[in-house]
């Protein structure tokens, strides 16, 4: 454990190395502590909400796992959250599911969902000073068990989630107005076959045409922006994803929508660090949702893996962190929930932290000058620089443990907490 002493005796020999290359560490940390991430509640509860606790069904997505303490309530996801958030540095969001209403006894349906089904997520986010974000909920549900919602023949199934699309957008709208910061309302939708389709084309006009009529409602983009999701495949949908990237993308352009990028909704062989830049060319702004996939979209927890970082390079790199929204998506129950919230939020902020620690003007004059050498050279020494003193000065700031500090805290909410639910 480095005692407060150690820890700034090791940030200001790190900061002088930093100043020996141009970069000053002080201007970096102050805008480190300007970015948010939108951390997602599903994490803590399996992506079950509030519906029912038969969990997920449909849509290609499972969380697997069975470890014990999960939250059943909406109170104790807000305390486990409160504790997660409590050990990550900086201020954060809350992303939230449509399945995590709160209707008391009385069964409300999707189509039929209000802003008072949200008001104490609501109240609890005014009162942490957070800002939240919101999704339509477009599996789990008996309308959505024969693979397609707002893509679906069935012209009544299309209607219903025509609906909660609508309302989900007014909801969003609420949140932001009541928390002054715009709520990003992100539409993602399981759509699609598990073997070869005949007719691809029938279900994106559909899907199109509902999202038009959903759009068609202006919402006031100083409290609702709009945000569409891609997807390679799902299980149950391998061979045919009616919201492919291409679709999404042509949609976001033509109608000023946010496109949503999830790290890992695209074949394991492509990247998302590649494609910032391309769709900023055309878009003024963009969502990440920052997962893991392990061979597949398995949703696991974010490591600060080479593509993370490369990821966080590219917006820095191009200065896009005020066109880019950051939030996680991945859910794993073979580990503490809550220690998945924090090793993945952590992740994100210290790749961002290496973002902007780089010496961008001397990378790009090298490039400039053709100087490829110099360019790679520089890059690889940058990446055993000490990150870690500057991330620890970082943490110390802000006012939670450095190191695996946090562990300790964790295991003892498990213990007093978590331990008890049965």
């Amino acid at each position: 454990m480095n005692t407060l002493k150690q820890i700034e005796q090791a940030y200001s020999l790190a900061k002088k190395q930093y100043e020996d290359i141009g970069v000053d560490t002080d201007a970096a940390l102050e805008i480190l502590a300007t970015i948010s991430i939108s951390v997602h509640c599903w994490q803590g509860d399996d992506v079950c909400g509030f519906e029912s606790q038969k969990g997920l069904t449909g849509g290609g997505i499972q969380a697997t796992g069975n470890y014990p303490g999960k939250a059943r309530t909406a109170e104790e996801l807000r305390s486990d959250l409160d504790m997660a958030l409590g050990l990550i540095p900086g201020r954060h969001r809350l992303n939230l599911h449509a399945i995590y209403a709160e209707t008391g006894k009385t069964h409300i349906d999707r189509d039929e969902l209000a802003p008072e089904h949200f008001t104490n997520w609501i109240a609890w986010a005014k009162d942490k000073k957070l800002g939240m974000d919101f999704n339509p909920t477009f599996f789990s549900h008996p309308k959505a068990d024969g693979g397609f919602t707002l893509s679906s023949r069935d012209e009544n199934i299309r209607r219903f989630w025509i609906n909660h699309g609508v309302i989900c957008r007014k909801i969003a709208e609420h949140i932001g107005k009541e928390l002054g910061t715009p709520c990003v309302t992100n539409f993602w939708i399981p759509d699609g076959y598990k073997d070869i389709p005949a007719d691809r084309n029938a279900h994106r006009q559909l899907l199109k045409e509902s999202l038009d009529e959903i759009f068609s409602q202006i919402a006031d983009p100083r409290y609702n922006l709009d945000s569409i999701e891609s997807k390679l495949f799902g299980i149950g949908s391998e061979s045919y994803v009616v919201g492919s990237h291409e679709f999404y993308l042509g949609y976001a352009i033509a109608n000023k929508k946010l496109l949503c990028l999830d790290s890992g909704h695209f074949h394991p062989t492509e990247v998302i660090s590649d494609k910032i830049s391309a769709v900023l060319c055309y878009l003024d702004a963009i969502l990440l949702h920052l997962s893991r996939g392990v061979r597949w979209d398995s949703d696991h927890i974010v490591i600060l893996s080479d593509e993370l970082r490369n990821i966080a390079l590219e917006v820095v790199r191009g200065d896009f962190l005020d066109n880019v929204h950051f939030g996680l998506d991945f859910f794993d129950a073979s580990i503490n929930r809550i220690a998945a919230w924090i090793i993945g939020t952590r992740s994100i902020i210290n790749a961002l932290l290496y973002a902007l620690l780089e010496p961008h003007d001397t990378l790009r004059k090298y490039e400039n000058d053709g100087d490829f050498t110099g360019r790679l050279a520089l890059m690889e020494e940058l990446k055993t620089l000490p990150a870690g003193a500057v991330w620890d000065y970082y943490c110390f700031k802000h006012d939670v443990p450095t190191g695996m500090l946090w562990l300790d805290e964790v295991r003892s909410y498990e213990k007093e907490i978590l331990s008890k639910r049965y």
